[in-house]
């Protein structure tokens, strides 16, 4: 069975993040707002990228690692360009602020 890591564009141009094993079946409840939480007031929600993944684990590792991007990295990601992602990986000064340490 197949799992995702996905990429929603809600209203006020905010982006989730989340990963599922039933990519239609979530896409329709995070339209339909019924799932509590950050998108539960910003809809319409729109699919913008998704990923397939063989494992839970590599979805949701690959979910955690998309939500420490910056917004420009997200967008280079929607568009397939990862000369772009590289390029923005290799000019950060420091740590994102999910996955490195400050000290």
């Amino acid at each position: 069975m197949p799992f995702w890591t996905y990429m929603l564009h809600c209203r006020g141009g905010k982006f989730y993040v989340g990963h599922t094993d039933d990519l239609e079946r979530r896409l329709g409840e995070h339209q339909s707002g019924v799932v509590p939480g950050f998108t539960a007031g910003l809809q319409p929600v729109e699919l913008v990228w998704c990923g397939e993944f063989p494992t839970r684990y590599e979805a949701l590792a690959f979910e955690k690692r998309i939500k420490g991007w910056s917004r420009a990295k997200k967008m280079a990601l929607i568009r397939g360009d990862w000369e772009r992602i590289s390029s923005l990986a290799k000019s950060k000064s420091g740590p994102s602020t999910s996955s490195g340490r400050t000290e």
